[in-house]
């Protein structure tokens, strides 16, 4: 061992030992930390793009699962989440046929991929929230 105060080493002579990806001193996630947290997400089915998480699921109408049919006679089995910022949204909110009295609804896609994975629901006086189709989505096990 060698006993010599830190203060007294000369920096030309330190080996430098460049840091991991990152900002400063900042952990980086190992390859299966990585895949962990991807495992946990609720995914876009057709592209694997993280969409929202399972903590973000709520209960809308006393339940988190509906199954409504659209005017077209398309039966759709959704999911409630108060957010999803793995979407994308277009155009502007309309009331008509809302499965959610009250809420107008405007489509919901994958960010990613542009797949059709449900609705934003929103309202001048609540919270708004998305419902997205559970068959177009990855949920973690």
């Amino acid at each position: 061992m060698i006993d010599q105060n830190i203060d007294s080493i000369d920096p030309r002579y330190c080996l430098r030992i460049p840091l991991p990806e990152g900002r400063g001193g900042q952990r980086v996630d190992t390859e299966d930390e990585a895949h962990k947290k991807k495992e946990k997400a609720v995914r876009c089915a057709q592209c694997g793009h993280g969409i929202t998480s399972p903590r973000e699921r709520i209960d809308v109408q006393g339940m988190h699962q509906h199954a409504f049919c659209n005017p077209y006679g398309i039966i759709f089995e959704i999911g409630c989440f108060r957010a999803a910022p793995g979407c994308g949204y277009a155009g502007p909110a309309t009331e008509e046929f809302s499965w959610f009295p009250g809420y107008g609804w405007r489509l919901a896609m994958c960010s990613s991929c542009l797949t059709h994975l449900g609705w934003q629901y929103s309202a001048s006086d609540k919270e708004s929230f998305c419902g997205l189709i559970l068959d177009n989505l990855i949920q973690p096990e």
